[in-house]
């Protein structure tokens, strides 16, 4: 089996090629794909699959030709993934599935419809339009945060530090407590702290987050976007510019005048090979 490695902001995938659908990608194989002593190593699975040839994404193939089924690094299935639909579509680009239009490349995903446009290094997404829906709190150690709930296709939940608390200071390595009424089918939290302002955004934050599936990760682009919203929404801004910045780097948000929720950042390919 041919498989390329790819990382938005350190966010790593594992891309495998399977355009007619017929590779039995078990939870159980998906896990050995991204184990990081044993197998390749990554964040997730990102399978490339017409989406024709797959029932989760049939309905969507004739606005998209091409569906990426994002799989957690622990083998559970996920609707969306911000940074996993930049590296499909610098796959799909690189690979000659698809062209790159001023109108950009349809992707069909679990949350829907996106659209993505190459912009040199950076890749920009028309993500699904999040949407703040309620409080909720989280808790890491004897920690609890106030947070808020925001559905970006898949399930946040953005905290914002207080007492001066550092991100550096958060411990990580457990996933933290979280209301499961909420969220039934768990969560990805968000930690937040407000930076300095930087050039060409209206607002700066710097983000920690941890995944459902896939524990902490450098970087969450659909994360990001969640966090972009409770930002704008905070600062009483209706449009803006949102610098988000990850361990990994900086992915940026904007909500534009035609109510359209955008998220950019880089993706890179960085190795392939063949699986024994």
């Amino acid at each position: 089996m041919h498989f390329t490695k790819g990382h938005g902001t350190g966010n790593d995938f594992v891309i495998i090629e399977d355009a007619d659908g017929a590779l039995d990608l078990t939870a159980e194989r998906v896990a050995a794909l991204c184990h990081r002593r044993f197998g390749i190593g990554a964040d997730g699975v990102l399978r490339v699959v017409r989406s024709a040839k797959d029932p989760a994404a049939a309905g969507l193939a004739a606005d998209a030709e091409w569906f990426m089924d994002y799989r957690n690094s622990d083998g559970s299935i996920a609707e969306m993934c911000g940074n996993g639909v930049r590296v499909f579509t610098r796959y799909l680009v690189s690979r000659g599935l698809a062209t790159p239009t001023p109108d950009g490349i349809p992707i069909a995903t679990r949350a829907g419809l996106v659209l993505a446009v190459l912009e040199g290094d950076q890749i920009r997404v028309r993500m699904r339009s999040p949407r703040v829906f309620a409080a909720g709190t989280a808790t890491t150690g004897p920690l609890t945060f106030p947070g808020v709930a925001v559905d970006c296709g898949n399930p946040h939940l953005v905290c914002g530090l207080h007492d001066g608390l550092a991100l550096s200071s958060l411990d990580l390595h457990l996933p933290p407590g979280y209301d499961h009424a909420v969220f039934p089918d768990g969560v990805n939290v968000e930690f937040v702290v407000p930076a300095a302002p930087v050039a060409g955004a209206d607002l700066h934050v710097d983000m920690r987050v941890y995944e459902r599936g896939s524990g902490e990760t450098l970087s969450c682009g659909s994360g990001a976007l969640a966090v972009g919203a409770v930002a704008l929404r905070d600062a009483g801004l209706a449009t803006g510019v949102v610098a988000v910045d990850l361990p990994g780097g900086r992915l940026t948000v904007t909500h534009d005048a035609g109510d359209q929720w955008w998220l950019a950042g880089p993706a890179v390919l960085v190795a392939s090979g063949e699986l024994l």
